[in-house]
């Protein structure tokens, strides 16, 4: 595509105007690791962000960097579309980035966490810093607990090299002959620490004290009691990762539960992507040997100092805060949606308008009250629903089951395929089954990502359609830490929409025309062009053309150029990605009118949100899609409209906080990197995340209590957009 400019035609096939996805990823979980060494955070926060950034990679590695390997196995080392890197270029730049990010962690964990919380009398130690009653405790809790439970395996002609779990944390140990006074390296055994006893092990300590000591250092401590007879030369503590991809056979697969089930025993066993060893105390002998048994290349191993494995500092965070409470970010908890506030029944407030949901500012819970309700009301005749990740212990499940029991039709699409979650869906998919609802699987090459939701119910003889729209799953737990948006709708043409998109995925049909919801693939980035190009028209026409999106991720390379089109056309465009972002804003004749920022906070920012000006006529979506091909192409999504004029304003007050945020955001500049957003000397600070927690919690303040001081308030955060940050900070500098 080529795009008329003043001075000269603009390539947008340049690959100088787009960041490679997967170094883009690594520049956001850099973003992660920015709140783990951000202070103004609550330090036991900042442990927790400590554990995100790992898990974060631990998944990367599996997939992304997984799929660039099969690449190059496959011989193909073809530049990608966009940035034009090839396979083995990504991989050598990846390394080179990770290996930073290892070192900028562990510095964060061991010189800047570990002092503070030492200050606090909280301290993980090293065994050799510990005195010889607490050996003795370890060496009995060893004895006892530890000792029948490990597994050594020895490695020789008779004993193989052993087969490894995915991401489970090992011990090589190499022994010799007790006598030998230059022992050789000749016999090596591996010990898996076993991921069923807790990392880290509290030791006895005086009152206000809390020492632990992790698992893998007690277990190296007293390794020789498991090697009597033989001296132990070296203990290196080690860490693989393997490919995780499911090879799905749609085409072939008779039963595709039967086929995901089998795929995820061998997940276990893919090829190593990664091999993480403890530095400080490593055998150079021990690495070259796993190398070549595992078969990976030197760029493919990273040393830290810090423990592997942070994501136990998940669990560490919780034992900690038990007695430490001042050290953790103060708990929020979600208020009652404010078109609830007055009306608890959410089917009478239904009928009567658009219900809007935020979350986790506003509660969840009505939303799984919603399925209750319908599963226990005579008059409802038929629930039908997506689910895509439900929370492990899933009230709406539950409330599924019952619906069927009591007799009503319930179909339930349950996607299987749901990266990470497909043993747990298979679980649901199963269970749901046997008590009685109809269970979809999917669709062969296509995920079913939207989230939907349709109550049929009869009253006085008509047929009333209650539809649940929203931006993120049905996950209970999920909902208390990602921002999500959604709606409740009687809308008579949504209804029949919702309809025709349950069987259309339940039956045999072709595609149906909607009147009112886009569902991809292909319509929503159709519609996306379409609603660019309006925005375009309406600019040459009135100079006030204005598009803003917020979303996880933008990898669209169609969409990206419509957007750069856009741009050169005189478009504002303001890009809220949390995460992979392949557009490059503030390019000469590319992108000089767009901006884009990423905003990484408390909660994970997972709303998708899409607003064009249109002259004044504002027109706004949410969506379950991020602006990616995979959405667009290989998904099957829903982007629907907001038509209550109220509701559009409130989710327009939402984004323009967001970009008022100069506390959590950051921007990206014209090179591809990102820079936290510089606060003039004269700004106060806008943490949006924080204040749309006081805005949830004083907008219930002033609907209990009808006094005209909370009544002006609760006006004065409705019409944010004529208050400045100053005035709202003050209003919200302490809680009622």
């Amino acid at each position: 595509m080529k795009v008329e400019t003043s001075s000269k035609e603009t390539n947008l096939e340049d690959h100088s105007y787009y960041n490679n996805r997967e170094l883009s990823w690594l520049d956001f979980n850099y973003r992660v690791l920015e709140e783990a060494m951000d202070r103004r955070n609550a330090l036991l926060e900042r442990y927790k962000f400590l554990a995100i950034f790992s898990s974060n990679l631990d998944e990367f590695f599996m997939v992304r960097v997984a799929g660039l390997l099969d690449q190059i196995k496959a011989g193909f080392n073809r530049p990608e579309n966009k940035a034009g890197l090839t396979p083995s270029e990504q991989l050598a730049a990846i390394s080179k980035i990770t290996h930073q990010l290892i070192a900028k962690q562990d510095q964060t964990y061991l010189h800047e966490l570990t002092p503070q919380l030492a200050k606090e009398k909280v301290k993980i130690l090293s065994i050799v810093e510990l005195h010889v009653g607490d050996l003795f405790f370890l060496e009995n809790l060893f004895d006892e607990q530890l000792f029948p439970v490990l597994t050594p395996m020895a490695i020789d002609a008779y004993r193989p090299f052993p087969a490894l779990l995915n991401r489970s944390l090992n011990l090589a140990i190499v022994i010799g002959e007790k006598n030998n006074a230059q022992p050789s390296f000749d016999k090596m055994a591996i010990v898996q620490v076993p991921s069923t006893i807790k990392r880290y092990i509290e030791l006895p300590s005086k009152k206000g004290e809390r020492f632990f000591v992790l698992l893998e250092e007690v277990i190296s401590h007293f390794i020789h009691k498991l090697f009597i007879g033989f001296q132990v030369i070296s203990v290196t503590p080690f860490r693989i990762t393997r490919n995780a991809d499911l090879t799905i056979h749609e085409d072939e697969a008779e039963d595709l539960l039967l086929e995901i089930e089998e795929e995820l025993k061998k997940r276990k066993w893919g090829s190593t992507v990664r091999l993480e060893v403890q530095s400080d105390s490593h055998d150079k002998r021990v690495i070259d040997f796993l190398m070549e048994e595992l078969e990976i290349h030197h760029n493919d191993v990273y040393f830290a100092k810090a423990p592997l494995d942070l994501t136990f500092l998940f669990s560490f965070y919780k034992t900690v805060q038990e007695t430490h409470e001042h050290l953790a970010e103060a708990t929020y908890i979600p208020q009652p949606p404010r078109d609830l506030i007055e009306e608890k029944d959410i089917f009478v407030k239904a009928l009567e308008h658009d219900v809007f949901f935020h979350h986790p500012y506003e509660s969840f819970v009505p939303i799984v009250d919603f399925i209750s309700q319908a599963a226990d009301d005579p008059d409802v005749l038929a629930i039908k629903q997506t689910l895509y990740r439900v929370s492990g212990n899933s009230p709406i499940i539950k409330s599924l089951e019952r619906a069927a029991e009591n007799g009503k039709q319930v179909t339930v699409l349950v996607e299987l395929k749901a990266r990470f979650d497909e043993k747990n869906n298979v679980q649901w998919a199963k269970e749901l089954e046997k008590a009685g609802c109809h269970v979809i699987y999917g669709m062969t090459h296509l995920k079913i990502h939207s989230k939907i939701t349709l109550v049929v119910r009869r009253k006085k003889g008509k047929i009333e359609r209650f539809v649940h729209l929203g931006t993120g799953n049905y996950n209970d737990a999920t909902a208390r830490i990602y921002t999500d948006m959604g709606i409740i709708t009687t809308d008579e043409k949504i209804g029949i929409d919702a309809t025709n998109f349950f069987n259309y995925l339940s039956g045999h049909m072709e595609k149906p025309h909607y009147e009112h919801l886009i569902v991809s693939p292909f319509d929503i980035r159709d519609k996306f062009f379409e609603l660019i190009d309006q925005e375009i028209s309406y600019h040459k026409q009135f100079g006030n053309g204005y598009i803003i999106a917020k979303m996880n991720s933008l990898t669209d390379k169609k969409i990206i150029m419509k957007f750069y089109e856009a741009s050169n056309a005189g478009v504002k465009i303001d890009l809220i990605v949390r995460g992979v972002c392949c557009l490059r804003p503030g390019v000469k004749n590319v992108s000089e009118n767009i901006r884009v920022r990423s905003i990484v906070g408390t909660f994970l920012e997972h709303t998708r949100i899409y607003g064009f000006h249109h002259n004044g006529d504002k027109k706004v979506f949410l969506s379950s899609a991020d602006l990616m091909t995979r959405n667009m192409e290989n998904r099957v999504e829903i982007l629907f409209p907001i038509l209550n004029n109220e509701i559009k304003q409130r989710i327009y007050k939402s984004i323009e906080l967001m970009l008022a945020d100069n506390v959590k955001a950051r921007e990206q500049e014209a090179s591809g990197h990102y820079h936290y957003v510089q606060r003039k000397e004269d700004e106060i600070e806008v943490n949006s995340q924080h204040l749309l927690c006081e805005m949830a919690y004083h907008a219930r303040k002033s609907e209990i209590h009808e006094n005209k001081s909370v009544h002006d308030l609760k006006q004065k955060i409705v019409r944010f957009g004529s208050l400045s940050i100053t005035g709202l900070k003050k209003l919200y500098k302490s809680k009622s």
